[in-house]
């Protein structure tokens, strides 16, 4: 779990819009971050193999 002090960091706004950086809006975590579903990997595919995102599929080839 991230620092409660960094996730309330991140939202707020920044002097500098370069400062900006994405948080998961569900655990906190800063990294692997995915901008199509904002959301981190981890929360993304928790999420997706419960079928609670619409169009996600698990593939197989």
């Amino acid at each position: 779990m991230a620092k409660k002090s960094l996730e309330l960091k991140a939202l707020k706004a920044p002097k500098f819009s370069v400062r900006k950086y994405n948080r998961c809006p569900l655990c906190g975590r800063p990294r692997g971050y995915m901008r199509d579903f904002k959301m981190c990997r981890i929360c993304f595919r928790n999420l997706a193999l419960q079928g609670d995102i619409p169009g996600v599929t698990k593939s197989s080839w």
